[in-house]
């Protein structure tokens, strides 16, 4: 397989999420191929053996990799600045996946409570499960990150911005203090994306996404990326990887390469919309709203973070009703245009009411905490026209109220 001639230049993200990583075969197809192939054939068993040891390049089976996820993690790592990446069947295997490939028992991991309803599971029920203690504090709270450090601390793992609330932490001096410590800084990165926030450039070790959201970005194919230094991915990862099959389907890697093609276009729509809609919201609070959180506006808590941070807003936006669980299931079954849906980052607005599906398993008190009460709304702004999306929330503020 040949590699596209590119100039020997620095290239802008725009141009890598077209042509990075991007390999043909003798037919010099435009498209990037799709490797529907189980395993691969050598043309003796001396190269068999080669390639067995590591001794020669190629392909041995595709559980451990597959050309359209080189080409995909290769594409990955242009974007986000990493040495190496390996592609995973969602973004939930990507998470556990880098926790349990190098921790064990006796350790100790530090991670901030805004989290995703999952990635709180592996955090508090999973991993103290074989012997992995956690702490969890409040991630936005530097000092915090600080005192929970013991002597074991192997990890300090984090949501920026979190779900869904849209919290930051401070990636540089949450870092520093893991590196100090002699822990790895794990980032999921997904309300972000790699558009807007590039952990790994701030101190972060580890970056995941849940490629099911922003990177495919049209409710089609599950996926998970993770990236990081070549030591880390091939030496640690990669092992656990490849013994456990939590590697992306090559069907599905196809679908992110198409992806990526347009993820810079998509989401700065989607956050440009975003922010007329968080700004239309903030101006009808007399409507019930009681408040609104958006990292792209000057009222957002951590404004400054964000503008030192991320290079741009998100893609949602987080708002509370006044009138709890009835004016939400109210404001929810009134809209049209917008649907309701658990995920995030599609091209079609998508809301969800965290009290009663991501974060159900919560206790109340521990929602309370965190800022997700009973009339909080998660919403996910896709590609419509954004006087359309302010039309429809209108009408079901009216409902709501």
């Amino acid at each position: 397989m040949s590699k596209p001639n590119l100039p020997d230049l620095p290239l802008a993200p725009e141009t890598l999420m077209v042509h990075g990583g991007t390999l043909r075969s003798q037919f010099m197809e435009t498209s990037e191929a799709l490797f529907l192939t189980q395993g691969y054939v050598y043309n003796s068993a001396e190269e068999a053996e080669e390639r067995f040891k590591s001794e020669a390049g190629g392909f041995i089976y595709s559980r451990y990799a597959n050309p359209t996820l080189a080409m995909f993690e290769q594409r990955m790592c242009l974007i986000e600045g990493a040495e190496a990446a390996r592609a995973t069947a969602s973004g939930m295997a990507a998470i556990s996946g880098t926790m349990l490939s190098f921790l064990k028992a006796g350790d100790h991991v530090v991670a901030g409570r805004a989290l995703f309803g999952s990635c709180l599971y592996v955090v508090q029920d999973l991993l103290p499960r074989y012997g992995i203690a956690t702490t969890i504090i409040d991630g936005r709270d530097v000092d915090a990150w600080r005192k929970a450090v013991r002597p074991n601390t192997r990890a300090f793992f984090f949501e920026t911005p979190s779900n869904p609330c849209l919290d930051l932490v401070d990636i540089r001096a949450v870092s520093d203090i893991a590196h100090d410590a002699g822990a790895l800084v794990v980032v999921d990165n997904v309300f972000a994306t790699p558009c807007h926030q590039s952990p790994l450039k701030h101190g972060a070790d580890i970056v995941a996404y849940s490629t099911t959201k922003h990177i495919d970005g049209q409710g089609r194919c599950l996926g998970g990326v993770v990236l990081g230094s070549e030591r880390f991915i091939k030496e640690t990862f990669h092992t656990y990887y490849k013994h456990t099959g939590i590697g992306m389907s090559p069907f599905n890697a196809w679908v992110m390469l198409k992806g990526l093609e347009t993820l810079r276009l998509r989401v700065e729509a989607q956050a440009s919309n975003a922010l007329k809609i968080a700004d239309a919201l903030a101006e009808r609070k007399p409507k019930g709203i009681r408040r609104v959180v958006y990292p792209g506006r000057s009222d957002h808590p951590q404004a400054d973070l964000v503008s030192r941070q991320m290079t741009g807003g998100s893609t949602l936006v987080a708002f509370e009703l006044e009138g709890g669980k009835a004016a939400a299931f109210r404001f929810l079954n009134t809209l049209g245009i917008i649907k309701i849906s658990n995920n995030l980052g599609d091209a079609k607005s998508l809301i969800t009411h965290p009290a009663t599906t991501t974060h159900q398993r919560l206790k109340p008190e521990d929602r309370a905490e965190l800022g997700i009460g009973n009339g909080l709304l998660r919403l996910s702004v896709g590609l419509e026209n954004a006087n359309d999306l302010i039309a429809d929330l209108d009408r079901a503020l009216d409902a709501a109220a």
